[in-house]
């Protein structure tokens, strides 16, 4: 029977590992990486079966993400974020693509995304695809500064069941998010060279696009708090980039 690891990382994320570390459990091997957390990251996470790495935390997410990959073990490799969960079905269907004899080299799934305690089926948050499970050496992190993507050699395949997604556990959480994206995409709108009096429009777009085209009211009131949070979220980094020199 393959094995499996999972690799994860983690900055200020004590309130998530009881399920995220949880739902992980089963795996063969838990690689988990802790990004110079400031709260109890590492003592809840030492109550947990896995093998245990301390480093700097990373504004390029991927450099971190690449080293918790380098440190498995097993045949596959799922990366789980640690605001993440699997569910028993979610495991269950993992179990039986890697056990397959044909199994491509990767597989996608897609995500369930939960905000102000609901899951949005629409906005673009479902089913908000991820490419996670790949066979050990198919598979890195290429170097970008924002939303980390896996570059695959090989085929890939579809997974049915969803990833739980929460991606926010409260107020002060959805702050340090908005901060931390707001000078990671300030960074990538400069590395790009975008046109500094047309980035404004960024946010307004966005939320045209997520609450109208793509149907994001009819997740009622979630759907438009969360589109109105990544409007603010969007001109942060705007404003951000504008004011760069």
């Amino acid at each position: 029977m393959p094995t499996l690891s999972i690799a994860m990382i983690a900055n200020n994320e004590e309130k998530n590992l009881a399920r995220s570390l949880g739902s992980a459990a089963w795996a063969d091997e838990i690689i988990f990486v802790d990004c110079g957390s400031t709260d109890g990251t590492a003592l809840a996470a030492r109550d947990f079966k896995l093998k245990y790495f301390a480093r700097p935390n990373s504004r390029a997410v991927y450099v971190n993400k690449q080293f918790a990959v380098d440190q498995a073990s097993s045949d596959w490799i799922l990366i789980l974020d640690a605001d993440e969960e699997v569910t028993p079905a979610l495991r269950a269907e993992l179990k039986r693509a890697i056990a397959a004899y044909n199994a491509p080299a990767a597989f996608t799934m897609p995500r369930r995304n939960f905000y102000f305690g609901s899951w949005l089926r629409h906005g673009g948050k479902y089913p908000d695809t991820q490419l996670r499970l790949f066979r050990r050496g198919s598979a890195r992190f290429l170097p970008l500064p924002v939303h980390e993507r896996l570059e695959v050699n090989g085929a890939v395949g579809a997974l049915k069941e969803p990833l739980l997604h929460y991606p926010y556990s409260d107020a002060a959480d959805m702050e340090k998010k908005k901060d931390f994206y707001a000078e990671i995409l300030a960074a990538s709108y400069a590395a790009k060279g975008r046109s500094r009096p047309l980035i404004i429009f960024r946010p307004f777009s966005r939320f045209l696009s997520a609450y109208f085209l793509k149907l994001g009211f009819l997740d009622g009131a979630a759907g438009l708090k969360t589109a109105l949070m990544d409007f603010r979220n969007v001109m942060a980094s705007a404003l951000r980039y504008i004011g760069q020199k």
